[in-house]
């Protein structure tokens, strides 16, 4: 019997704990997992906010030791997995929690997989190419966007090619993600900002993916949603305990869309900018969005009628070019509301440098799933429009 392989989903999440406190389950899954040794990955920003003393207290007090590394950069580096992979090894550590942004969760991922192969990080760019499993992994975010606890994605920056390059397999989905609302109550506004950003954008190209279907679509719909009506009121107010649960809620509805849809030219465009000028990630993303839904809109209007629905647009009896100016002005309207207005030119972006930019952004995984087949011309003139 044959059957059409392009029909087929399917959907890979970690087993997810949500809610306050979850992070202190973290000595009962690591037990589960017969740790005797835990490493421990976070950053030294984390650390500050006391997130670690607290995360090492509770396995200390369950009787495993732990290894701490906190030699993370706000973009992850080969060198730092190499590092960190080296101190695992040293240390005979068994299993691997990491508890902070994407930063420390994509180190994590990466020092789980140089632990399990003995290789270097470079040797896995791009999809699929991770043949051993990782030791076991508990992710702890500490910021409500980068879903890196529940993706298959590990984004990692190679200073050497200013190149930030993805590696996406089954094998980086993490085993546990401890989700924990009161864990993000030590981010400023900004860091608010930017990640919640960057969740929007993440439902917004897994809904218009190539690789979106119904398993996919529910959940960036609802991302969609909650952060259109709760971020803006978060960011003015991020003490609040009811916000802040319905803007990680939408991070990770957003990570389980877009880490089984994939994405598209945003973030391929984003992680070229990030890999060149060492930027937010979150930032990069939504300095391009609209830009990029201009680019993407002929090619998906009704999901993008879908969208402009999600963030309260009203479009019945609305034509297909108004909708698309109504949801650009609702996007732009949100990134100021939030203080994400800058331009690229502003952040050191020149002319000259986008046909570098483009070049990188071709290479980057997430272009294949975007809706409108982009050509290296297309990509520098949506550079160009952002600048």
């Amino acid at each position: 019997m044959s059957y059409d392989i392009s029909a087929l989903r399917k959907f890979v999440s970690p087993e997810i704990v949500f809610g306050a406190g979850s992070r202190k389950a973290v000595a009962n899954f690591a037990s589960n997992f017969g740790a005797r040794h835990v490493f421990l990955v976070s950053d030294p920003g984390v650390e500050k906010a006391g997130w670690v003393a607290e995360i090492v207290d509770i396995l200390v007090s369950a009787g495993i030791r732990v290894t701490l590394f906190t030699g993370v950069s706000p973009n992850p580096k080969v060198d730092e997995v190499m590092a960190g992979a080296e101190l695992y090894r040293s240390n005979e550590c068994d299993v691997i929690v990491a508890i902070g942004g994407g930063s420390p969760m994509d180190c994590a991922k990466g020092i789980g997989i140089v632990s399990a192969h003995g290789r270097s990080i470079l040797e896995f760019e791009g999809v699929d190419t991770v043949t051993s499993p990782s030791p076991p992994m508990i992710l702890i975010p500490t910021t409500a966007g980068t879903s890196a606890d529940v993706s298959q994605f590990a984004i990692i920056s190679d200073p050497d090619r200013r190149f930030k390059f993805s590696i996406i397999s089954k094998a980086v989905v993490p085993d546990v993600a401890l989700i924990d609302p009161e864990v993000t109550e030590t981010m400023d506004a900004y860091l608010t900002a930017c990640t919640g950003v960057d969740a929007l954008v993440h439902a917004i190209e897994a809904y218009v993916s190539t690789g979106s279907g119904p398993l996919t679509d529910t959940n960036a719909l609802e991302a969609i949603r909650l952060i259109n009506r709760n971020l803006e009121p978060l960011v003015r107010n991020t003490a609040d305990a009811h916000l802040r649960e319905q803007v990680m809620l939408a991070s990770m509805q957003a990570g389980l869309a877009f880490s089984n849809a994939i994405l598209g030219a945003v973030h391929a465009m984003s992680h070229s900018l990030g890999g060149f000028l060492d930027l937010p990630h979150g930032l990069c993303n939504a300095l391009l969005l609209e830009h990029v839904v201009a680019y993407n809109y002929t090619a998906a209007e009704d999901r993008f009628r879908r969208v402009a629905e999600a963030m309260d647009i009203d479009t019945r009896g609305m034509s297909k070019p108004v909708i698309k100016h109504r949801l650009m002005e609702r996007i732009i309207a949100l990134k100021g509301a939030v203080g994400l207005e800058a331009k690229l030119a502003k952040l050191g972006v020149t002319t000259s440098d986008i046909p570098y930019l483009s070049g990188f952004a071709l290479q980057d995984p997430c272009i294949l799933t975007n809706p409108r087949k982009s050509s290296r011309r297309d990509v520098e003139v949506v550079y160009a429009e952002a600048l």
